[in-house]
């Protein structure tokens, strides 16, 4: 059990102490009671919020009650002090034993320091890419991929059980425009001119394997005959082929999912029909008109129609929604509710990474999923801006349909895997992400990336530094001659099982790379104070029972590092 574990476990006893005692109502809720760093650490090691929480519903003020738990505090052997500071806030001071001991666990536990155990027996499906199998992967697809790739590995290391699912859109019309696309080029490959790739279409080259595959399976019985004939065939083998090269693009990030879900299948299995028939005997769904949209310019002629509508108001909406067009089949939203109600049978959290684009229909989802479910399956949906890409300040232009959009295996290649997957987690992912090429790869402070992991290549240069200057690394470490700064450092690197239980509960991986920088930048101040003091220095000939302690907090520096590029998917650097 890590350090905050720890002492929330004592502040929970102690609690239950004052409520056995009659001190304190029993049944509080205590959920939102933390043991956190003080803002302040002149303060303290650790603080409690416990009596600015508990006050109000036990009855009494914040500052009574924090001088019955302040007291039981101070008694813990592991604590020097508990100090009551303003109208209630707690801050405890702890035996710097007690520091040496966390150094000794980050060392133990190795790659398992920060898992926890929060989200044990719950299952959680992350859907998020879910792209359009029209082509292949786009810098407009990879930041939510990223996002979502590291979200779920996150959440596994935070206990949970994960399902990482993309949803194949192969029941639209742009599917339609795909298999129409495929033809021309599959005229192309019998030797037929088709000249420029008409308006409407997807022009890219990438169709062109498509394009001999479907002439190699059907030679040329298709290229007279009419749409109706080969539609469906074409349309198939276009969304299979598309689908394999999105995989092989998401592979070349290190993303793979554990589920394919195929909107015609959904709509195939009767799905939509289940979730009417749910609505109806709940009293959800009615027939009725939409309200004139506010949009519509008031001279303009507006007609009701009466349309299938969900009441997704009485969850929050802010109108009903309809399931069903006049013409009696499904809405978007309709489909959709079917897909998440598909979900949720197997999973107790639903989270979906999607455009900001698509910022409207959050809404009306949540709604079906509590409807469907009777509010026991929550779904949360992250929002993902744009990425804008910048070549040396300049900005770089794309369009899908003109066929000349940056792909993600380009960028892959051209700056790595780990680069852009950093780069995707540097800020929040409803904020817009500049990515420049030549600054993401730029070996300066100001590049994240290169920052975080500088931090790791010279803690791995240590143990060869210290075989060549011949300094003996054997032997345990004396943790008592680490100073007050060296001290800071430890206490930076014991939060970082917090800052994954609190990515994990807000489903934000980017803190993890924020924490990251931080420590980094901890680790390099430390680094750099051997520059003006060379009796600071981490390898110190004449010192190996110092350089055994320093080396000792270097390399938990360096697994707590790992450890959290880990969850982002990133590998960590030896060298640079």
């Amino acid at each position: 059990m890590t350090l905050y574990a720890r002492f929330a476990a004592h502040l929970d006893a102690l609690l239950d102490a004052l409520e056995a005692d009659g001190q304190l109502p029993a049944g509080l809720k205590r959920n939102a009671v933390a043991v956190e760093p003080p803002r302040d650490p002149s303060h303290g090691d650790l603080a409690t919020n416990a009596a600015m929480v508990l006050a109000k519903p036990a009855g009494t003020n914040p500052r009574a009650l924090a001088e019955l738990i302040a007291p039981r505090l101070a008694a813990l052997d592991e604590v020097t002090g508990a100090e009551i500071a303003g109208p209630g806030f707690i801050n405890i001071r702890l035996d710097r034993a007690v520091w040496e001991e966390e150094l000794r666990a980050m060392l133990a536990a190795g790659d398992d320091y920060g898992r926890s155990t929060m989200g044990a027996g719950q299952t959680v499906n992350v859907e998020y890419v879910s792209a359009n199998p029209t082509g292949p992967m786009h810098m407009g697809h990879c930041r939510g991929a990223v996002v979502g790739d590291a979200l779920a590995a996150l959440l596994e290391y935070a206990g949970y059980g994960v399902t990482r699912e993309y949803y194949v859109n192969d029941a639209g019309g742009q599917v339609d425009v795909l298999a129409r696309s495929a033809h021309l080029r599959y005229l192309e490959a019998l030797g037929r001119e088709v000249g420029e790739i008409p308006e409407g279409l997807y022009p890219g080259d990438y169709l062109v394997p498509v394009g001999k595959e479907l002439a190699a399976e059907f030679g040329d019985r298709y290229a007279d005959a009419p749409e109706e004939e080969w539609l469906e065939a074409f349309r198939l083998t276009s969304v299979r082929m598309m689908v394999e090269l999105i995989k092989d693009d998401l592979a070349l990030l290190g993303i793979h999912h554990d589920l394919f879900a195929s909107e015609a299948d959904v709509q195939e299995s009767g799905a939509a029909e289940r979730v009417m028939a749910t609505l109806r005997e709940k009293g959800l769904v009615y027939e009725g008109a939409l309200e004139r949209p506010k949009s519509l310019d008031p001279h303009d002629e507006w007609e009701p129609v009466e349309l299938t509508l969900f009441r997704s108001t009485e969850y929050g909406d802010d109108q009903d929604r309809p399931m069903k067009k006049s013409d009696g089949s499904w809405t978007y939203f309709g489909a959709d509710a079917a897909y998440h109600l598909q979900k949720a049978e197997s999973a107790d959290h639903l989270i979906n990474i999607w455009g900001a684009d698509h910022a409207g229909t959050v809404k009306r989802v949540q709604a079906a999923v509590s409807a469907l479910t009777d509010g026991k399956v929550d779904l949360d949906v992250k929002l993902v801006n744009m990425v804008r890409l910048f070549r040396a300040g300049e900005p770089v232009k794309m369009s899908k349909r003109a066929g000349n959009f940056v792909t993600l295996a380009d960028v892959v290649r051209e700056v790595g895997k780990d680069v852009v997957r950093f780069m995707m987690l540097t800020r929040r992912a409803d904020a817009p992400l500049d990515f420049d090429f030549a600054k993401v790869v730029e070996m300066s402070k100001d590049n994240p990336v290169f920052y975080v992991q500088y931090a790791h290549a010279r803690i791995s240069s240590l143990g060869k530094r210290a075989a060549e200057e011949g300094i003996d690394l054997a032997g345990e470490a004396d943790l008592s001659l680490l100073d007050d700064e060296e001290l800071a450092l430890v206490k930076l690197a014991a939060t970082f099982p917090r800052q994954v239980e609190g990515a994990a509960a807000a489903h934000e991986p980017h803190r993890i790379a924020f924490y990251l920088n931080d420590l980094a930048a901890a680790f390099h101040a430390w680094w750099n104070r051997g520059n003006d003091d060379p009796s600071k220095r981490f390898l110190l000939a004449q010192n190996p029972e110092l350089t055994r302690a320093r080396m000792a907090l270097a390399h938990a520096i360096g697994q707590i590092v790992r450890n959290g590029l880990g969850i982002m998917g990133v590998t960590a650097a030896t060298e640079m």
